[in-house]
């Protein structure tokens, strides 16, 4: 790492050490939410209810309006106290704590596993976002692309670090004749110790470089957040994506979320194959990411975003025909492809709309336009497995609805026209 892409007095290993987080607290994301709790919820917790996909879908769906409604002022608390790194402690023990608190989750404790569940999935949305706040104390301006992009990085490998742990400890509890209801909730403990862990050199190392900012208060936050949303018919092609956000947004977050429920339901997955699934995926997703941000520089952000909403209107239709498990084993790895690209060119396309003076503000509405996605995707895909008794397929291809309005209104957009509208805006301050 080249010092001139660094802040003045940011060290390499502070950098590093704020990196480390996305390490850390993606083994929640990968374990707890996609690849073993979901399942087990679902076919133990709630002993395969008919409601149980809905209940799993509604409790998360809960979290992420929390995330929503306290997130701006949250960020307004920490900047009026210069106090990201207090807080950054407060969400990640919250995390942790409540991920520990899991293991308790046995069989007809539904209320303990949902209360847990939202608990733990707020604390870790609220310090994403907190930590995302210290990138512009590290990085230079050319460089925050370049420096996040290595958190991401780092993240897919912290990711699979906690599902490979989880994956060895499953491996030798089903060989002393253990069933889920015995190494689940241990591997819940198992991610909660590797994300204290690996969120030390963070917790310890990152430095608070804010000053108290007396004039920011919370009531100001929401009023700076209608403000820009009321401004954002100057910037008609930026409007329209962030509504493309929401909707192909929904149909990713209902993968990710639902993606073991899936396997398990549909092709009977047990908990061991499901996070070999996800470990390949998790893999498949890092390589998508990686390539594709080459390719986007190429033909245009428009058409890129484009065609991997093809992808994914493509890998809806072979997981909803799949008549065995290998068809729905290149369904999943094409959605890790997508998923990678669509979530690089998604970011780089708010990047290009957004004003230059004003990106830290919409940035922070492409952030709400992803937890609105969030909650209105698996949301969706729980209510109609409730409402079709537990029918999975079709509940996929409703969910899968979202990737083809997304393109729609996609079609719409011009990044070039966008792009000279953006250097045309200006916002005025709230009075």
């Amino acid at each position: 790492m080249k010092a001139r892409l660094l802040q003045p007095g940011v060290a390499r290993r502070e950098v590093w050490a704020w990196a480390m987080y996305d390490f850390a607290n993606s083994g929640y994301t990968t374990v707890v939410i996609t690849a073993v709790f979901g399942a087990y919820f679902v076919g133990v917790v709630a002993d395969n209810a008919s409601w149980s996909t809905f209940a799993w879908t509604l409790a998360l769906s809960v979290s992420y309006a929390l995330v929503m409604l306290t997130a701006p002022l949250i960020g307004a608390y920490a900047d009026a106290h210069a106090c990201k790194k207090r807080l950054l402690w407060l969400t990640t023990l919250g995390c942790v704590g409540f991920t520990a608190l899991l293991y308790f989750a046995a069989p007809g404790a539904l209320g303990l596993a949902i209360a847990a569940l939202i608990l733990s999935n707020y604390f870790f949305g609220t310090g994403e976002n907190l930590i995302a706040a210290f990138l512009p104390e590290l990085a230079r301006p050319r460089a925050l692309g370049r420096i996040s992009g290595w958190g991401w990085a780092l993240g897919y490998v912290g990711g699979l670090v906690s599902l490979g742990a989880s994956l060895a400890y499953i491996g030798w509890a089903q060989g002393q004749g253990q069933g889920a209801a015995e190494f689940v909730p241990v591997t819940m403990i198992i991610t909660a110790a590797i994300f204290l862990l690996a969120s030390l050199p963070t917790l310890l190392m990152l430095r608070e470089r804010a000053a108290p900012q007396a004039d920011h208060t919370p009531r100001n936050a929401w009023r700076q957040v209608r403000h820009t949303l009321g401004h954002l018919s100057q910037l008609p092609d930026l409007k329209r994506f962030l509504i493309c956000t929401v909707l192909y947004q929904a149909g990713i977050q209902a993968v990710i979320t639902l993606a073991a429920i899936y396997a398990s339901q549909v092709f009977q997955f047990d908990t061991q194959r499901t996070i070999v699934l996800v470990l390949v995926v998790n893999i498949t997703a890092a390589l998508g990411a990686f390539a594709f941000g080459h390719v986007q520089d190429r033909i245009g952000h428009v058409r890129s975003i484009a065609l991997t909403l093809v992808g994914w209107i493509a890998m809806v239709g072979l997981a909803w025909a799949a008549p065995d498990e290998r068809m729905f084993w290149v369904a999943a790895n094409l959605a890790g492809l997508c998923m990678g690209a669509s979530q690089s060119a998604g970011r780089a396309m708010v990047g290009l709309l957004a004003p230059p003076a004003h990106q830290a503000e919409f940035f922070g509405l492409w952030g709400l336009a992803v937890k609105l996605a969030s909650i209105a995707g698996p949301l969706t895909y729980g209510a109609t497995s409730w409402l079709t008794t537990g029918d999975h397929r079709q509940s996929l291809l409703i969910t899968g609805l979202y990737f083809v309005a997304g393109l729609l209104i996609l079609r719409g957009i011009r990044a070039d026209r966008g792009r000279r509208a953006a250097h045309r805006f200006r916002l005025a301050g709230i009075r």
